[in-house]
Order: C-alpha cells, then sequence, then structure tokens
C-alpha cells in the first residue's frame, strides 16, 4: 500500500507540475487512481506541504461543485532571491560588458533551464493579478515570457518589428525611442482578444520605450495591462517612459562597470 501512495504521489505531483495554473478535477483524479476523493484531498496537502517547503509553488484546491485543484508557481522572496542572487553574480564579471554600457545574457535567457527559473521568478511577481495573455517583443524576451505564460496557464503573444504574411492581419503601432527616432511594431489580431487581461513582460528596459510600445498595442486593443514586468532594469535614467514596472534584477553602471543586484520586492 504505501508503494502504490508513493508512486501516486509522484505521478500526482507531475501531472500539476506540467500543467501550471490549470484546475484539475479532483474526482477525475481519484477514478484514474481507483481511490476516493478523500484519498486524493489528502495527498494534494502532502503536494502543498513539500511545495512550499521547497519555496516554489502551492497548491490551490477549489471547494467548489467541481472540486479540483492547480499547481500555483509562488516562488517565496527566499527562494527568488537565492536564484536571482546566482544569476546576478554571473552577469557581473567583467567579461560580459558590452558597449554602451550593455551586457551579455543571451546564453542565459536561452537556456531552457534558466528561462524555465526566470519565468517562473517573473510569473509569481503577477498570480494575482490573473492576466489572459502574456505580450512580449521578439526576440530575447520571448523566452521568460515564454515560460511565464506557462506558468500562468496563459497563452503568449509576441509583438514584431517586421510584418510577416504568416501572421495574417495585423496591427501596427508607432512608438518613440529615447534617442528620438520612431519605430513600428506590429502583433497579429489573432493573437489578441478584444479587451483581455495583459500582462507585459521584456527582457531589458533602460527608457521603457519598447514596452511604452506595447502598452500603445494594448491600447489599440482595448486591452487591460495588469502589470509590466523586466528581467533587467537599467538603473538610469531614474524615470522610465513606463512608471509602473517590476524588475528581477537592477543593472548599476559604476565608474564603467557593470553590477547587478536583485531588485528588491514589494511582497
Amino acid at each position: 500500500m504505501r508503494g502504490q501512495r508513493t508512486e501516486r504521489l509522484v505521478r500526482l505531483a507531475a501531472k500539476f507540475m506540467l500543467s501550471p495554473s490549470k484546475l484539475i478535477s479532483l474526482t477525475d483524479l481519484a477514478n484514474k487512481f481507483n481511490v476516493s476523493k478523500t484519498v486524493i484531498s489528502d495527498d494534494v496537502e502532502v503536494i502543498n506541504s513539500a511545495m512550499e517547503e521547497e519555496g516554489f509553488g502551492q497548491m490551490q484546491v477549489d471547494r467548489g461543485r467541481s472540486g479540483g485543484a492547480r499547481f500555483i508557481p509562488l516562488c517565496t522572496p527566499r527562494y527568488r532571491d537565492t536564484i536571482l542572487s546566482e544569476i546576478a553574480v554571473r552577469l557581473s564579471d567583467p567579461e560580459r560588458n558590452l558597449p554602451g554600457g550593455l551586457i551579455y545574457y543571451s546564453d542565459l535567457i536561452f537556456n531552457p533551464e534558466t528561462a524555465l527559473t526566470l519565468g517562473y521568478c517573473m510569473a509569481s511577481l503577477f498570480t494575482e493579478t490573473e492576466p489572459d495573455v502574456v505580450m512580449t517583443s521578439e526576440v530575447k524576451g520571448i523566452p521568460v515570457a515564454m515560460f511565464a505564460a506557462y506558468a500562468l496557464g496563459v497563452p503568449l503573444a509576441v509583438c514584431r518589428f517586421r510584418n510577416r504574411p504568416s501572421d495574417g492581419a495585423a496591427v501596427g503601432v508607432h512608438y518613440p525611442t529615447a534617442n528620438g527616432d520612431v519605430k513600428t511594431m506590429y502583433i497579429g489580431t489573432r493573437q489578441l482578444q478584444q479587451g483581455a487581461r495583459v500582462l507585459i513582460v521584456d527582457d531589458f528596459m533602460r527608457g521603457g520605450s519598447t514596452a511604452s510600445g506595447m502598452l500603445l498595442m494594448a491600447k489599440q486593443f482595448e486591452a487591460e495591462v495588469t502589470g509590466v514586468g523586466v528581467f533587467i532594469a537599467y538603473d538610469e535614467p531614474k524615470i522610465k517612459s513606463v512608471p509602473n514596472y517590476r524588475s528581477l534584477l537592477t543593472l548599476h553602471n559604476m565608474e564603467g562597470e557593470n553590477r547587478l543586484s536583485v531588485t528588491k520586492q514589494k511582497d
């Protein structure tokens, strides 16, 4: 019997974690494993305790008529800061310095394991906003935004800087950059529904022009922006074109040397 429950717990935990933020019927699970609903509920409590102990999520149980449970990626501040501190140290390596005060981080965000972790950290900052879709811009914004969308259980909508026939009908918006240029971004009309709740996620923010462009795009669809999340935010200029945003890391340029720190969050 013990062996049977151990196997069931492993399979249940895997099922929940492979479908984050998706409600799974407890009745269906009870039928699948040929046990009572009470037994499944007890199993969910065990899984919840383990996840909270690890600090990367928790189980949410719906006590309604249908009765279901879902895995919510809710990183604790301690777990998030530990992960991000390690990444900040790696990115502070002088070998990563690029002209213009920039840093090289493509190898990290295009590493699926790192991108998954960053996506979960990002999603945990906006879980309570309950977005319908995550919006980002190509190219480097996609990995973190994709895994944030996965963690939140919603689709991803990508703004492009060149309209492609394969996207079908598209909406384009013009937005100003910090140096005075005007750029254009597009999004397929099938990617975003009118009036949707949108979470904007980007990889880097200096002045905030790309994020402000996505805000304009959301406005074209009469969408409600539930938040703006950024992987790395430059500490200068202090005033961004996007006043309200949350970043995972902050980039400081001190006497020509880049240093990254974990952004303090209001949890």
